[in-house]
């Protein structure tokens, strides 16, 4: 998308603030403040969707309406807790206020033998990852052993193993007590195999990836929606090719 050489030293600035100060500057009517903001998160943010969600098209219209949300309530900010906190917090009653309204809403605190058993077990891949797999591989691995987990040992274990939130981060933002996300995350691990989550927990940060042009993708329509992407210089004939992709979603 083309911007111009002004904006492009714009963003160099914008990149070395802190969220607080570049929230301050959103606050204070500055369009690409806000556009700064967006790729520091996005990534998190498209993780937790996912593990809650378990469907990545959903994800990404889960992130798009809690950076919309937030982007509304800025203003109210508490700038003693961490962004990212308040944005997993947005992120989480969307949804939940997602499962409400279609009325399938997940009791957290009992998961089923049918769903236990449905959980795939891999075999022991050995000590040495390199002779059996590429690291690609072994995400691709990791990935879909996640996605097999119940939905609340799902949940918690991104949270936990993959964006590295502590036990009281994780109850805080379920709303369940800290014994409980213990024991889910025991449970997790144990039905994704110990020894597999060991011999690659290095693969861990390269689950589900989300960057590139899907990071600048989905960046663009929370701008076109908050109504400053005209205000970034962006040429017009780029509006409306983001509005149309936007239409398409």
């Amino acid at each position: 998308m083309r911007r111009s050489a002004e904006a492009r030293f714009v963003d160099a600035e914008l990149a070395q603030l802190t969220d607080v100060e570049l929230i301050d500057l959103v606050v204070g009517g500055e369009a690409a403040a806000f556009a700064a903001l967006l790729p520091r998160y996005n990534r998190k943010l498209y993780r937790a969707a996912r593990a809650m969600s378990g469907d990545s098209v959903e994800a990404e219209d889960i992130v798009q309406e809690t950076w919309m949300r937030a982007y509304a309530h800025l203003p109210d900010f508490r700038k003693e807790s961490a962004l990212s906190t308040w944005l997993l917090r947005i992120l989480m009653n969307e949804v939940l206020g997602r499962k409400r309204r279609a009325k399938a809403t997940i009791e957290l605190d009992e998961t089923s033998e049918e769903q236990m058993s449905s959980v795939i077990m891999f075999p022991n891949c050995g000590s040495d990852p390199e002779s059996s797999m590429s690291r690609t591989q072994v995400r691709n691995l990791l990935e879909l052993a996640i996605d097999t987990l119940p939905p609340d040992f799902r949940t918690v274990f991104v949270l936990r193993s993959v964006e590295e939130l502590s036990g009281a981060e994780v109850a805080e933002q379920l709303g369940i007590p800290e014994a409980t996300v213990k024991t889910r995350l025991h449970r997790a691990r144990a039905l994704m195999q110990r020894e597999l989550a060991k011999s690659f927990s290095g693969a861990l940060t390269d689950v589900f990836p989300f960057g590139g042009a899907r990071c600048e993708a989905l960046r663009n329509r929370v701008l076109l929606n908050v109504g400053q992407l005209r205000q970034l210089g962006v040429d017009e004939k780029d509006v409306q090719e983001v509005a149309a992709q936007g239409n398409s979603v």
